[in-house]
């Protein structure tokens, strides 16, 4: 049975590995990236899916997607005694296909996507977006909370501020792809676009399909009975 941690420990930073349990015996798992641990919890708490436990690695993993498909295994493993069922909230996020490969031989499922804003927006709904017009950047609420840390620092530009161009030239519009309404995040949203001197575009998108996976492992963990 993974830790608990307590609701304020829900916005991750860059570097912050966590678990979050469950009141009661949980008997479905969820092993996610930290970018998603916020919403992930928020949404159990919401719903009332006390039965379904969350355990998030380290979202600064995407700076090296290539150590990502191991990182789960190693989740899955440490756990699967625990649970009847397992669930990835991970898109494929650079990996080339080896997490798939990894959820196959481990017996498990995540959800659907390469990534977090094609699930949060809809697979068709996000293939159409990037079809219409492909020059764009996105940002979740995650992103947003922490674009200082992840874009600013993270790709150099609070030393070599001249990489804007390098990085964001071929870009034109930055598209906040937002889970909730908060007129501080849309502020902070903005305000991000005009520092990478591009356009700004704001979709609601909610949780999108990671609602739906959410609730997909919620009904399992209730199948499942206690382990």
């Amino acid at each position: 049975m993974v830790e608990a941690a307590t609701p304020e420990h829900t916005d991750l930073s860059v570097d912050d590995e966590a678990a979050f349990a469950s009141a009661g015996p949980a008997r479905a798992l969820v092993i996610a990236c930290g970018a998603l641990a916020r919403e992930i919890v928020d949404f159990r708490a919401a719903n009332g899916f006390d039965h379904l436990d969350i355990t998030c690695l380290p979202a600064k993993l995407h700076n090296r997607p290539h150590l990502i498909p191991e990182a789960v295994r190693t989740k899955i493993k440490a756990n699967k005694a625990d649970y009847r069922a397992i669930f990835v909230a991970y898109g494929d996020c650079g990996t080339g296909g080896l997490l798939d490969k990894v959820i196959e031989e481990e017996g498990v499922e995540r959800i659907e996507g390469p990534h977090c804003y094609a699930f949060y927006t809809g697979q068709k709904a996000f293939a159409a977006i990037t079809d219409d017009d492909p020059t764009q950047f996105f940002l979740t609420d995650y992103m947003v909370r922490h674009f200082d840390r992840l874009i600013i620092e993270g790709l150099g530009l609070d030393r070599w501020p001249e990489l804007r161009d390098d990085y964001f030239g071929n870009y034109t519009n930055c598209v906040y792809i937002s889970q909730v309404r908060d007129e501080a995040l849309e502020a902070k949203a903005r305000e991000a676009a005009g520092r990478l001197g591009l356009g700004y575009v704001h979709r609601h998108v909610g949780y999108g399909e990671l609602a739906g996976f959410m609730e997909a492992a919620a009904t399992a963990g209730e199948e499942a009975g206690a382990p």
